[in-house]
């Protein structure tokens, strides 16, 4: 696999492509977003690891770009902000996964791996796992054509869900995308909201979606 490394820093570009080099990886590093932009459109790269924070163009501006122009390869967000928000722009912009600093290179590894084994479904605007349909710019869940309600976070845990589908995700990386806490919260407030989708997405239904992997997490899969 071919990776481009985006980020401004010197000392953390090319420990990052060192890194990559060392897992056999074949890696460039660009330290602008508006070169980065330049060199994807020259050269055919299988991932792309995107800082936020760039000279010339910011991350999000370079990763509406490239979706703008049609460049479907992963993008693996790098992100020193731990804020929620800043994470679900990424995603909504067209991002596939995200790394907050300070990270292990272990991880990093990991979720590459991990983007390059799942089928390329990006560009679409619609996140699907069998006739579980979630709309991101219309916020509308629908299965089998019906419209399912959902609250805020019952929406943000499944689109989270969606985003990795097959992928069993923890409680801890949910409540941190959900509700932005770095800590145990003491509560079960991921199983209450778990409950409820599993409730309103397979109900009526013979193919559950929703899936509990005991003393792991969850996970979508059709």
């Amino acid at each position: 696999m071919k990776l481009l490394v985006v980020e401004d820093d010197r000392t953390v570009g090319q420990y990052i492509k060192r890194g990559l080099e060392e897992a056999q990886y074949i890696a460039d590093w660009v330290a602008d977003g508006s070169e980065a932009l330049q060199v994807i459109g020259n050269a055919p790269y299988d991932l792309v690891l995107l800082d936020l924070r760039l000279p010339g163009m910011t991350g999000l501006e370079v990763l509406r770009a490239m979706r703008d122009r049609g460049y479907t390869m992963p993008v693996l967000v790098l992100t020193a902000q731990d804020s929620v928000d800043y994470k679900v722009d990424a995603l909504r912009a067209g991002a596939d996964d995200y790394v907050t600093k300070p990270f292990a290179f272990e991880e990093l590894l990991a979720r590459i791996e991990a983007l390059s084994r799942r089928p390329r479904q990006l560009s679409a605007r619609t996140l699907t796992v069998a006739d579980l349909e979630l709309d991101l710019d219309a916020r509308e869940v629908r299965r089998d054509g019906t419209i399912i309600e959902l609250t805020p976070k019952e929406y943000t845990v499944l689109e989270y869900l969606m985003r990795h589908p097959g992928r069993v995700m923890s409680r801890t990386l949910i409540t941190e995308y959900a509700w932005d806490y770095h800590f145990d919260p003491g509560t079960n407030i991921v199983d209450v909201v778990i409950n409820r989708l599993r409730k309103k997405v397979d109900a009526g239904f013979s193919k559950k979606l929703v899936h509990t992997v005991r003393g792991v997490g969850y996970v979508v899969k059709g």
